[in-house]
């Protein structure tokens, strides 16, 4: 199925093959499943990760899934039926969020093809996630690149390399990303 909707939009999904089960786990191994904020995972695809971090132990009524696509929407809501899933476009996720009463989460989990994205729609989804987040809060995102696939400073973010996988093809690397708190803020 995962390839079938890239074959019909490379565009909009981006890998030809669900995330493997590392890299699904290297992602899970970024949240706090015993936090009792709200976790919000975005590019849901097919489930991976989603599985991934309900065996990590985060609480299905503390997960939130956004999914684009409509067909990969109602497969995650038939496996995962105690996970809210909400269709629709990151680069919107305040508003996406509101009627369930989120105004913020404690972390972002981001399986979307940002590198391949417009800079100013991959800037609006880290920042809308941002919006979300709460002080402490973090963003996770997975990249097939060497480099960062975020421009951190230049957003206002310090990232580092969580994890690499190269048994995940192809190789992965996990990165976590927080607000930089700026000096004048550690003063006051």
């Amino acid at each position: 199925m995962f390839l079938s909707r890239w074959l019909k939009a490379p565009n909009r999904i981006g890998a030809v093959a669900p995330s493997s089960r590392g890299l699904s786990r290297a992602m899970a191994r970024q949240v706090d499943p015993l936090a009792d904020g709200v976790v919000v995972e975005l590019g849901g695809g097919t489930g991976s990760i989603t599985r991934a971090l309900l065996e990590r132990g985060v609480s299905p009524a503390h997960l939130v899934v956004v999914e684009r696509d409509r067909t990969l929407a109602a497969l995650l809501r038939q496996r995962f039926p105690g996970v809210k899933v909400v269709r629709g476009d990151a680069a919107e996720l305040v508003e996406l969020l509101r009627p369930l009463g989120l105004a913020s989460v404690d972390t972002v989990v981001s399986s979307l093809p940002l590198l391949s994205m417009p800079k100013r729609l991959r800037e609006r989804i880290v920042a809308e996630s941002f919006a979300l987040l709460g002080e402490g809060g973090i963003f996770v995102q997975f990249t097939y690149g060497v480099a960062s696939p975020l421009a951190a400073p230049e957003l206002g973010l310090a990232g580092e390399v969580a994890q690499r996988i190269f048994l995940n093809f192809p190789p992965a690397a996990v990165w976590r990303f927080r607000r930089l708190v700026s000096p004048v803020a550690k003063v006051a």
